[in-house]
């Protein structure tokens, strides 16, 4: 039997434990599963896309109608518009129709299970509160909100409403990010101690959400977030210091929010992490993880064109077909809805997440190394 084929058959325990045995099976044999509309027990889940944006548009709606355990069944936006066109295009009936006024009627509306809230940053808080209240479970887009306060005011709200509050980190189901978390905890490639990775891209239009304050802008808190998460599912452990700097070359396009920030974790086990993200440098899209024997690597690694994996060794892969994100995570969140099952990718994932921003803007102000704040402080 050919290593490869090994490898294939020691993964899937590995797979099917991490996402389900349903996506683990296809993502085994590199493959994303089959497009259709097959329902679970007879079940799909009706799902209300918050706020109609570019990502909503591109990736999230058609994503929808590649699902099988989902549906979109409705839309909330603040214009007429668009909301004719999004019914025209997915067959939205008129009573699944919102917008940010008459959202909390959505209580009424048995049709809509779970809201996928994609709203500029500021605004996550104040949607998942409305709707949990509405009794609808939450998915919403990460950053999970702009503070650690309010993601604690976010996981009170669902849990007492007894809804499931999911947070949009969909690498934590593609299947290079998932082969790197089983070479990490296998030692595959030895003891993993370090690693190097950065996100981010040229921020354009100097009048957009991202580079408002007050809207939760900002580069770290858009995409350097993705790199905090890769570190703590990689390592499966959570940083307790930081230190960071922040570079500004253009005083006046990034006067609210962080240009470019550099910053270094380290790990009670003695693991590190040297890390960047930026809105003025294009092409930090990478990640390499080093191990004691050898180390691995993801480059592109954090978008959604598709990833692209390398090893130091050739006789060990890391390399699977392009997957569509979105419907692997809306799907697998269905699923946990249909089967009444814990959401491993929870609020409590984006809290963490927050406790690192909020050490690193700490540091980047202090210029010491600061502490990683506690979950359970």
């Amino acid at each position: 039997m050919g290593y490869v084929m090994k490898q294939e058959i020691k993964r899937r325990p590995f797979l099917k434990s991490l996402i389900g045995a349903g996506v683990a099976t296809s993502l085994v044999h590199g493959q994303e599963k089959e497009e259709g509309t097959g329902e679970k027990d007879g079940k799909r889940i009706g799902w209300a896309i918050v706020g109609l944006s570019r990502l909503s548009e591109r990736s999230i709606g058609p994503a929808l109608k590649k699902t099988k355990h989902s549906k979109l069944t409705g839309i909330v936006t603040g214009t007429p518009e668009k909301a004719r066109v999004w019914q025209k295009k997915y067959d939205v009936p008129d009573s699944g129709v919102y917008n940010y006024d008459n959202f909390d009627s959505m209580i009424d509306n048995p049709d809509i299970d779970v809201v996928y809230i994609v709203l500029p940053n500021s605004m996550h808080k104040e949607f998942t509160l409305r709707a949990a209240k509405a009794g609808k479970h939450v998915y919403v887009e990460k950053p999970m909100a702009i503070t650690p306060g309010d993601c604690r005011e976010m996981i009170a709200a669902c849990d007492e409403a007894k809804v499931k509050l999911g947070v949009a980190y969909r690498l934590q189901f593609e299947p290079h990010h998932v082969e790197a978390m089983r070479f990490a905890r296998e030692e595959v490639f030895g003891e993993v101690m370090h690693i190097d990775a950065g996100f981010g891209f040229r921020a354009g239009d100097p009048k957009q959400w991202r580079l408002k304050k007050a809207m939760g802008g900002g580069a770290m808190l858009d995409v350097g977030v993705y790199v905090i998460q890769a570190c703590r599912y990689i390592y499966d452990e959570e940083p307790v210091s930081v230190s960071a700097v922040e570079v500004k070359t253009d005083k006046e396009k990034f006067a609210e929010v962080d240009e470019t920030i550099t910053w270094m974790m380290q790990f009670a086990s003695g693991r590190t992490a040297n890390l960047f993200t930026s809105f003025n440098m294009g092409g930090n899209n990478t990640m390499t993880v080093y191990g004691k024997k050898g180390c691995y690597g993801i480059k592109p690694c954090f978008g959604t064109g598709g990833q692209m994996g390398w090893t130091s060794d050739k006789e060990i892969p890391l390399s699977f077909p392009k997957t569509d994100h979105f419907k692997d995570q809306m799907d697998l969140f269905s699923e946990a809805i249909i089967d009444g099952k814990e959401w491993r990718v929870d609020g409590s994932e984006g809290l963490k997440d927050h406790l690192v921003m909020e050490a690193i803007f700490k540091s980047v102000v202090s210029g010491k190394v600061e502490m990683v704040g506690k979950v359970y402080a």
